[in-house]
């Protein structure tokens, strides 16, 4: 196990820092854009590129441009959704995700409001329909923005955070113990488990508010 995971962990080392963190930004921004968040692990893109980080400096860079990156792509989501909102949900891509799915977006966002915009981050499907849904209703960016950013640095901290303290950790411990490779694989498990224990609840919790008829409208500001 240790042998794999010091190839894998060297290989993802190899790649520049610069380039290894603007890769992870790219891929948050297709993740949280254009629907493509549906198909680009973006998490996965983040938790990888968070292994190799080495320094303080790195650390950060790599938080701060995970962010800018998801940011961008909920800002090109939500243009989107304000110029070519109709048109995207009538395309081939639109009738693939389901008419039910962008009805159930649409009654989410008017029940909840911005609390819709954040919870979205860590609900599956909706954070990638979120960002269109708001730009075709009368919410305005400024607004969609005060509720965005702060699920985006969450999302960006808890991921880079977890991820480079368990290769640290593992790069520590594995000239010690043989069984180090376990524990690093055991606690991105468990962090995974975990995101996945909290989506399934919160998306849960919050389908009521999805399917309930007749929805009060979303204010603008």
């Amino acid at each position: 196990m240790n042998d794999i995971l010091n190839w894998i962990l060297e290989t993802v080392s190899s790649v520049d820092p610069i380039v290894r963190t603007a890769l992870a930004g790219l891929g948050i921004l297709l993740e949280t854009s254009v629907l493509v968040g549906l198909i680009v692990p973006g998490d996965t893109i983040v938790i990888v590129a968070s292994t190799a980080v080495e320094n303080p400096v790195q650390y950060v860079a790599l938080v701060l441009t995970v962010i800018a990156g998801a940011l961008a792509g909920e800002s090109i989501g939500f243009a989107l959704g304000h110029y070519f909102g109709p048109l995207i949900r009538r395309s081939r891509l639109g009738r693939w995700i389901g008419e039910r799915q962008w009805v159930r977006a649409e009654n989410y966002l008017r029940r909840r409001g911005g609390i819709a915009v954040f919870l979205s981050r860590f609900i599956p499907v909706l954070h990638s329909l979120i960002p269109l849904t708001v730009g075709m209703s009368a919410m305005r960016y400024r607004r969609f923005m005060r509720w965005t950013v702060p699920a985006c640095v969450i999302w960006a901290v808890a991921y880079v955070s977890v991820g480079s303290a368990a290769a640290g950790g593992y790069r520590e411990l594995s000239q010690q113990l043989h069984f180090a490779g376990y524990v690093f694989v055991g606690v991105i498990a468990l962090f995974l488990v975990l995101v996945l224990v909290v989506k399934k609840w919160l998306a849960r919790r919050e389908a009521k508010h999805m399917e309930q008829e007749d929805p009060p409208e979303v204010r603008a500001d």
